[in-house]
């Protein structure tokens, strides 16, 4: 026997908030990735890898990861940690070098 009419719509709010929550993680991954593609100059492929880099060296969350990334371009400031792991992670992914780009 089936779900209960009630008992159905408890199970699919549940399911419409789970997806509301991967689509706004899947945002900020995203702008984190656009932010290493912008700052890091690397490709977005790359940016993905960094970002899973950082995560699997920090033992952060990789939606952590990216919402510190997103702090840091707002306010300036990122913990230690991550900024050590993001400059090694840069430094194996990239920088992909730009035709025309300025010299570091």
């Amino acid at each position: 026997m089936g779900a209960s009419e009630p008992e159905r719509i408890v199970e699919l709010q549940a399911q419409v908030d789970q997806l509301k929550e991967a689509v706004a993680s899947h945002a900020v991954v995203d702008q984190a990735i656009g932010m290493m593609v912008a700052l890091g100059r690397v490709t977005p492929d790359e940016g993905w890898e960094v970002l899973k880099d950082v995560s699997q060296h920090t033992n952060i969350k990789l939606r952590n990861v990216a919402e510190l990334i997103l702090i840091w371009g707002r306010r300036g400031d990122i913990p230690p940690e991550i900024r050590v792991a993001l400059e090694d992670a840069l430094d194996r992914y990239g920088p992909t070098q730009v035709p025309g780009a300025w010299e570091r």
